[in-house]
């Protein structure tokens, strides 16, 4: 019974017609799977339309797996979703960061600025447009500062 499920688009929000064909169920199962899992909480707007976030269709995918191609029950594949996320809880608990498919990138600081010493200093290129300009070091120093502070927030914040 194993279906290959298509690519969910990069869209912000989804119907529920359209998670229904992401995930290969009914609209009247997602419906159902709402009552019976409660990490599932689709937005509802005007007429109680619910729109789907990209998480929350994966959580569909990952409860679709449980039910029907690893042969969990409802209540089986309750307790083996909140085991996962009780996991990516204490993972973030340990400072480790998931990103969802990427590894993650170390960066040594020492060749990250030296990088961007050596990039601001060579001419540039030939078939560059007329009037664009390089960042000056300042700019990108500054960037490069605020880009690691929000990587501390969101390590911190988990």
């Amino acid at each position: 019974m194993e279906k290959t499920l298509p690519p969910i688009p990069v869209k912000r929000y989804f119907t529920i017609g359209e998670v229904g064909e992401l995930c290969g169920v009914k609209p009247h199962v997602l419906r159902y799977w709402e009552q019976e899992f409660t990490q599932l909480r689709p937005m509802k707007r005007r007429g109680n339309r619910r729109y789907y976030q990209h998480h929350e269709v994966l959580m569909i995918r990952r409860i679709r797996d449980l039910l029907y191609d690893q042969g969990f029950t409802i209540s089986g594949a309750r307790n083996k979703l909140q085991e996962l996320v009780q996991g990516e809880r204490d993972r973030r608990k340990a400072g480790e960061v998931p990103l969802e498919g990427m590894e993650a990138i170390e960066i040594d600081q020492e060749e990250f600025d030296a990088a961007i010493v050596q990039d601001t200093q060579e001419p540039a290129h030939a078939g560059a447009e007329k009037g664009a300009q390089a960042p000056d070091l300042s700019q990108l120093l500054h960037l490069r500062r605020e880009l690691f502070e929000i990587r501390e927030l969101l390590t911190v914040g988990r």
